[in-house]
């Protein structure tokens, strides 16, 4: 869409005849791939300890590996948009799990999971928060999952970080491993926390219109249902073993991705696994660092995300509302001759007439305010979208101020 501009002002009659909503028209004019290298690259601690610090532009798109601490230590403050943590559950399995039939149950017992105390996974939960806090920029958030094994430890900690928690996100299993003994409720669900750094949670990406819409324009609610990975998506081994046991759904990820990040945005995942995180980020055209120890996990991640086409820009554009667009005052539409002082400005039904004023004021009936409080006044109400309500007339045709500050702000970022 293209706006006349002339020193400065807005040509009202060109503006007004090329004001045609077509927010798709443009698509697929030219449309970028969004850059991720054909193959992976995976850095080791010990030639990460040879420099003093790293940009994270040389790591975007790749697995470190080694211990998350110490990668991200050497990352650069501030660097990151996002962070998801899938961190050990600390599960403290006693022995062996048997079904009814007596053949064992494949959970989670590798030594990664292994804490000899409640102290010790405290410290270890401190160090690695402590890390993660370093590298996430001020307006980002960190997404952790856990079970009730370890999620109320972690939500204590980011609290006591001052970390501000938006939302407890509660993941329902719709194929969960039942409990074989009968002893407990079956654990159907997982928790993830979503929190900001900033201790009055503000700046934060929020794609609440982009959600809404994919919920059947109904709000998206906290708590989430999807089955737990299993057939084609679920990595084995030549074996025919889990590579990874606690491997999670893309679609999980997909949805945490979509809500809170924008595409170019880089995702920071400290225990990578087989790389889930990784793969929906490229596919969604965000950014990703990879940080795991198990080499195992690290040739299937990287073979899992190599053979991921990443997707086009323009299949890639978050919907936004009007709240996410920029805040456009009255004055400049004024300051910017889309409407001038003297102009009266009349409601759809052409009830109400008040005048426009030079200091972007309106005046009716003597009295003078902002298009929102003359706007209330005239219909006896406590508030009215000023924006919506008032209208001009251009070539006898009535024409909402809105559509106005629709072309001013296309202009704005046509100049941009």
């Amino acid at each position: 869409m293209h706006s006349c501009v002339v020193a400065g002002k807005f040509d009202i009659s060109t503006a007004r005849l090329n004001r045609i909503f077509t927010p798709l028209g443009n698509l697929n004019a030219n449309p970028s791939c969004f850059a991720f290298g054909s193959q992976m690259q995976v850095l080791s601690a010990a030639a990460m300890q040879q420099v003093e610090s790293v940009k994270s532009v040389d790591h975007l798109d790749s697995i470190i590996q080694g211990d998350c601490v110490a990668a991200m230590s050497r990352l650069p403050a501030n660097s990151v948009d996002v962070i998801f943590a899938d961190p050990p559950y600390n599960l403290q399995l006693g022995g062996e799990l048997s079904r009814p039939d007596q053949s064992t149950v494949d959970a989670c017992d590798d030594h990664w999971d292994q804490f000899d105390t409640f102290a010790a996974y405290d410290a270890f939960s401190r160090a690695w928060l402590t890390a993660a806090r370093r590298v996430l920029k001020p307006n980002g958030t960190i997404w952790v999952i856990g079970s009730y094994h370890n999620i109320f430890r972690v939500g204590t900690m980011l609290q006591d970080m001052q970390f501000w928690i938006l939302n407890d996100i509660v993941w329902r299993k719709t194929n969960p491993m039942p409990n074989f003994r009968g002893r407990r409720f079956t654990n159907a669900h997982e928790t993830m926390i979503w929190a900001s750094p900033d201790p009055k949670g503000k700046g934060y990406t929020f794609n609440y219109d982009a959600l809404k819409m994919a919920n059947d324009d109904v709000q998206m609610r906290s708590d989430w249902v999807f089955p737990i990975c299993t057939g084609g998506e679920r990595l084995k081994g030549e074996d025919g073993k889990k590579v990874h046991p606690t491997q999670k759904p893309e679609a999980l990820l997909h949805r945490v991705l979509m809500s809170s990040t924008k595409p170019g945005d880089v995702v920071l995942d400290p225990f990578f696994g087989t790389g889930t995180t990784g793969a929906v980020a490229k596919r969604l055209g965000r950014h990703f660092i990879g940080i795991e120890r198990e080499t195992d996990y690290i040739e299937a991640a990287r073979a899992r995300i190599d053979a991921i086409e990443p997707g086009q820009a323009a299949q890639l554009t978050v919907t936004t509302g009007k709240r996410a667009l920029p805040r456009v005052p009255f004055g400049a539409i004024i300051e910017n001759g889309l409407l001038s002082a003297g102009d009266v400005l009349t409601d759809s039904k052409r009830r109400w007439k008040a005048m426009i004023r030079a200091d972007g004021s309106l005046i009716e009936s003597g009295e003078a305010a902002s298009i929102h409080k003359t706007g209330a006044r005239v219909q006896g109400l406590d508030a009215c979208n000023g924006w919506t309500f008032w209208h001009v007339e251009r070539e006898g045709k009535l024409v909402c101020i809105d559509d106005l500050r629709a072309i001013y702000r296309d202009a704005m970022g046509s100049a941009a």
